[in-house]
């Protein structure tokens, strides 16, 4: 099993902006399959490299029911976004807790791929979401700050007494 821990929030470490990738080498092919592995047992369908105390710009994905749509994703930035779609988001740092979040229904993507080679993706959906989501986490920002007050509020009031339950 791999030797990563998910960061949980309120973990200030969650809020740090994550540095470009600028060495392809051994050590980030294993992170990257750390994360899987990390990801896949959790389960969840998207982990990015913050929410593992590691800032660099990486990030990955498979919302394959079958787990067999690997998608990873290096010094991503998004280049165009189209429509909107609201979408029930959970999130590893936050166990147990859903909410409704609107985001963009399509996305291109470039990123760079494990091996450093440059790619432009086009998703749209679920995937778009999870790849939206995951972006966020990399520049310190988490689907809470999409919620009014309120609801944040009370998500998180919720969370913690799970917490609280589960000690």
């Amino acid at each position: 099993m791999a030797k990563l821990t998910i960061l949980e929030y309120p973990d200030p470490r969650l809020r740090i902006t994550a540095q470009p990738v600028t060495v392809f080498n051994a050590e980030l092919k294993r992170l990257v399959a750390d994360m899987f592995e990390m990801m896949y047992a959790a389960p969840g369908v998207g982990l990015a490299a913050t929410q593992v105390d590691v800032h660099k710009q990486l990030l990955v994905a498979d919302m394959s029911e079958d787990s067999n749509q690997p998608l990873v994703l290096i010094n991503p930035r998004i280049l165009e976004k189209d429509g909107d779609q609201v979408f029930q988001e959970g999130c590893l740092s936050f166990p147990g807790i859903y909410a409704d979040v609107e985001r963009a229904l399509r996305v291109k993507v470039a990123a760079q791929d494990i091996d450093g080679n440059g790619f432009v993706l086009e998703v749209k959906g679920p995937l778009a979401a999870c790849v939206q989501h995951e972006m966020d986490h990399l520049v310190g920002k988490l689907f809470v700050d999409y919620l009014s007050a309120l609801k944040r509020t009370l998500l998180l009031k919720r969370m913690e007494k799970k917490r609280r339950q589960s000690a």
